[in-house]
């Protein structure tokens, strides 16, 4: 059966039996989808509330809904944070879209000292602004109700307490000994998609450990850096026998760890 579109919706309209769906959101459910009367369509708020839904009717650019079900899909278990080295041009937006649609959970933009892209002022923060745009769309893409945050510009100390904190640290180098296929993980439990791991609405868990993943710049880490990060606990990892692009290393290395740990089982 074919997935339902998903729309955003803020989380305090996705508890009544009916909602319309309006804005730019509605507009594009209504105009360019040009969903009719009985078509299913998913709204979420994007932190994990999945409201399951079916058009009642056309309401000009916007549609009146009826919410047959409502769940709040929890966190996963491992999260997968990764630290991304700013790549050059557009494909930080290749990066941050393709990590967004194989599932990692955190993406924080990395100041690395060799990274040819700098955010400075006004264009550091309409860069990050692109960076939530482009996870935000990918999300809805990908049918997510959980989308990854997009943590401000981090500095390689800031880098360095989140590995520290991290229950698995890891860095990826070309020049590593071990491969990430042999990276040991904790005993884990992954809880899947929104179709086969959801909650109850209001249930409560454990807080999730977390792997957090650095991958470094076209220049590479440098080695002030590697030493900081292996100080704070991180272990090197290569991919496997090629080198991938800053823009590509992230949404593989999540695509291993995903299959590994339980998340796509």
């Amino acid at each position: 059966m074919t997935s339902a579109p998903v729309f955003h919706a803020p989380r305090e309209r996705l508890t009544g039996p009916t909602v319309r769906l309006d804005g730019p959101e509605g507009r594009h459910a209504a105009q360019v989808r040009r969903l009719q009367p009985r078509e299913r369509v998913d709204l979420t708020d994007g932190a994990g509330l999945l409201a399951r839904c079916v058009v009642l009717a056309i309401a000009g650019q916007a549609l009146d809904l009826e919410v047959v079900e409502l769940i709040e899909v929890p966190e996963p278990d491992p999260r997968i944070t990764v630290v991304q080295a700013l790549p050059k041009g557009d494909r930080a937006e290749t990066a941050v879209e393709t990590m967004t649609e194989v599932g990692v959970d955190a993406i924080v933009p990395w100041a690395a000292s060799r990274s040819i892209t700098q955010w400075r002022g006004d264009r550091g923060e309409k860069a990050l602004a692109k960076w939530r745009s482009t996870a935000w769309e990918a999300g809805k893409q990908a049918r997510r109700a959980r989308w990854p945050e997009i943590a401000g510009l981090a500095s390689t100390s800031d880098v360095t307490k989140l590995l520290a904190a991290a229950t698995v640290p890891v860095v990826l180098h070309e020049s590593a000994e071990h491969s990430l296929a042999d990276l040991p993980l904790p005993e884990t439990v992954g809880t899947g998609s929104a179709e086969t791991g959801s909650a109850e609405v209001g249930s409560t868990e454990a807080g999730p450990r977390e792997i957090v993943l650095v991958v470094g710049p076209e220049g590479g880490i440098s080695p002030e850096e590697l030493e900081a990060f292996a100080e704070a606990g991180a272990v090197p990892y290569r991919m496997g026998p090629t080198v991938l692009r800053t823009s590509t290393a992230g949404t593989a290395a999540a695509a291993v760890l995903l299959a590994r740990s339980g998340r796509w089982t």
